[in-house]
């Protein structure tokens, strides 16, 4: 097996259609992150983007778009905020990860939602979790009375607070499309908000991510983009959320809710009216992703599993992952704050680390993201 690092530029057409091909197993797409499509937006915001061309006797078998290794460390494409990661190939079984990630640079590969079998990757802490998928099928009404059916409490809840809303603020209406950016524009204030009060990394505050996001937004109605959902209480605007849309499948992503009207629970309202609207767009699949297993479960037709870990191989990267694991190891016991801190502290760090690959905003948004 030999790997090729070139630029998504070098990637020609027939290798798109091979591309998209893989990712669409007996013709049904896997997820849109895995397009190569998502690949190229990325690329267009970040100059690190590179593909692993992963051949054997002269033929193609695999792509694997990465960035770039940043002290030892290669990630998958997007990440951690894409969430399908993987090597797109007819069977990335037969695909020894290890390998790729040397070619490209690095001794370590991290992910955290990898589409594909782990036992090859031969991962370190590696997990799995499900990406919770809703088949709405051509009709939306008929699918949610069939998970009312499931499960009646949930439904006759989000009844009444769908008559609270309209008693309070007049009808409730979805909207699919955002041709204007003001429903966009809301999310980005609401998430940022959220950020801040959670302390949490202000993703929205990221300029590529910004890019991303709004190249993806302005390509509404194509058959590979964005879509922005909205909610209204009468005038009133009380959720947006944006997903990435391609094919037949609709993968919501980022969920903002005004939070004045949190009794009112206006995520679940937006996305009823989103499996409703769906179909007539061409989408028969929400996938919900992973997490939030508390209200998904009342819609998921199944789940796909996705793992979270690491390969390493001997180097610095490794050994840093390594140095950083017996710190935890030593300190776990040790009761408070002080013993969750170093675990704490790596997870933001790779956090950052991924979003933010030169050092000087690296280190501000981790200064600005840490609440002790």
């Amino acid at each position: 097996m030999q790997t090729k690092i070139v630029s998504i530029e070098d990637i020609s057409a027939s290798q798109v259609v091979q591309w998209n091909k893989w990712a669409c197993p007996n013709g049904k797409l896997i997820s849109p992150y895995l397009r190569f499509e998502f690949a190229e937006t990325v690329a267009r915001a970040r100059p690190d983007v590179r593909v692993a061309v992963i051949e054997t006797a002269g033929k193609t078998i695999g792509f694997f778009p990465h960035h770039r290794a940043h002290g030892g460390i290669v990630r998958p494409i997007g990440a951690p905020m894409s969430d399908y990661q993987g090597i797109i190939a007819a069977d990335p079984s037969l695909i020894d990860p290890k390998p790729v990630v040397r070619a490209a640079g690095g001794s370590a590969l991290v992910f955290d939602n990898w589409h594909g079998p782990l036992e090859p990757l031969d991962a370190h802490n590696a997990d799995t979790s499900g990406s919770h998928v809703a088949d709405i099928g051509t009709d939306g009404a008929d699918f949610l009375e069939a998970r009312r059916a499931l499960h009646k409490d949930h439904f006759k809840k989000t009844a009444r607070r769908t008559r609270a809303a309209e008693r309070d603020f007049g009808p409730v209406r979805v909207t699919l499309g955002d041709p204007e950016g003001s429903a966009f524009r809301a999310l980005s204030t609401w998430k940022q908000n959220q950020y801040r009060d959670t302390g949490k990394l202000n993703v929205f505050g990221i300029d590529w991510v910004q890019t991303v996001l709004t190249d993806l937004r302005r390509r509404e109605g194509q058959e590979f983009s964005g879509l922005t959902a909205a909610l209204w209480f009468g005038d009133r605007l009380a959720a947006v959320e944006f997903g990435l849309v391609a094919g037949d499948i609709y993968h919501s992503w980022f969920p903002a809710y005004d939070p004045e009207l949190s009794r009112y629970s206006p995520g679940l309202l937006l996305l009823h009216g989103l499996f409703e609207q769906a179909p007539a767009r061409g989408i028969r699949r929400v996938d919900l992703g992973t997490g939030g297993d508390h209200y998904k479960k009342h819609y998921a037709s199944h789940t796909v599993p996705l793992g979270q870990g690491r390969v390493l191989s001997p180097g610095l990267a490794a050994l840093g992952i390594r140095t950083w694991e017996l710190a935890e190891q030593t300190v776990e016991h040790v009761p408070g704050k002080i013993g969750a801190l170093p675990g704490r502290l790596r997870r933001r760090w790779a956090q950052v680390s991924a979003f933010q690959p030169q050092l000087a905003p690296r280190l501000a948004s981790f200064a600005g993201s840490i609440a002790l």
